[in-house]
């Protein structure tokens, strides 16, 4: 079901989709957004996957200004039968997984101020649309999100939301992934950062850990700084897969596990070297 309204237990609720009101946007809103589009658009050579390239380009988001939502919408659509759907800001858990349960992404109208350009406190339409939206062209990433939609919709009035927004969290938002070509960035809290762009690859403080589900899930992280660990990922299939199994037991083992803090390294733990990689001057 699209529109305002979605159906639960018989009773209607607000889905939160609001016009993205393309037409409202001033110039210097269009404007906000050139800049910080060639910002990334520099400092993400050599560091982003090819993937999220490839996405931006078939998807038009350039230098042109803000997209309209209808256009990505088309796009997606053909291509992995996504969405875009415009929304105030955060939405409440149950909406957001139902959105992506039925492959609406949604992602706030809102741009940020001059005076933000270098941190925004809550996720604007940049960092929605150029951080996530590219990958929804990527069959396998799109039905990795739309599986953590659905198993989100399950794990509902189970004491685990926590667990699975880390998992969120450390793929979705600040996932790095190996290529041939090295480690690279696909999370969009890392690809709509200039600062965590870099830190994530380059800087010798955080921990570069081989993804591992159940750790994912029990570990911390950080909000008001850049991330002590990030997650490793060998591949998109393989992050797909891990979530198609039944996460009931891992609930059940979560109980009885202690979290993990961010900046933990266990002695299971595959911590991966970057070693010295090259990236293009950004």
């Amino acid at each position: 079901m699209t529109g305002s309204q979605l159906a639960k237990n018989g009773e209607e609720k607000t889905d939160y989709t609001i016009p993205q009101g393309w037409d409202d946007y001033s110039q210097d809103d269009h404007e906000i957004w050139r800049l910080l589009f060639e910002r990334q658009a520099r400092v993400l050579k050599g560091r982003v996957i090819n993937e999220f390239l490839e996405g931006l380009g078939a998807l038009k988001i350039d230098l042109s200004g803000i997209p309209d939502f209808r256009r990505l919408s088309d796009i997606l659509d053909g291509a992995t039968g996504w969405q875009v759907v415009a929304v105030p800001g955060l939405v409440p858990d149950d909406i957001f997984f139902e959105h992506l349960a039925n492959r609406r992404f949604p992602a706030s109208n809102f741009i940020r101020t001059r005076d933000q350009l270098e941190y925004i406190e809550a996720p604007d339409v940049f960092h929605d649309v150029f951080g996530h939206v590219p990958l929804l062209m990527n069959e396998v990433f799109a039905n990795y999100l739309q599986a953590y939609g659905q198993g989100g919709l399950r794990a509902l009035g189970r004491n685990c939301l926590h667990q699975l927004a880390r998992l969120y969290w450390y793929t979705v938002e600040f996932g790095l992934i190996e290529t041939s070509d090295g480690i690279r960035i696909y999370g969009s809290g890392i690809v709509s950062s200039e600062a965590e762009s870099k830190f994530s690859l380059e800087s010798d403080s955080p921990n570069r850990i081989a993804f591992d589900l159940e750790r994912v899930m029990r570990t911390n992280y950080r909000i008001d700084d850049f991330q002590q660990s990030y997650f490793v990922i060998p591949n998109f299939e393989a992050l797909f897969e891990a979530t198609l199994q039944d996460f009931g037991p891992i609930y059940d083992r979560l109980e009885s596990a202690s979290d993990i803090a961010p900046d933990a390294i266990l002695p299971v733990d595959r911590v991966i070297n970057i070693g010295t990689q090259s990236h293009e001057a950004g």
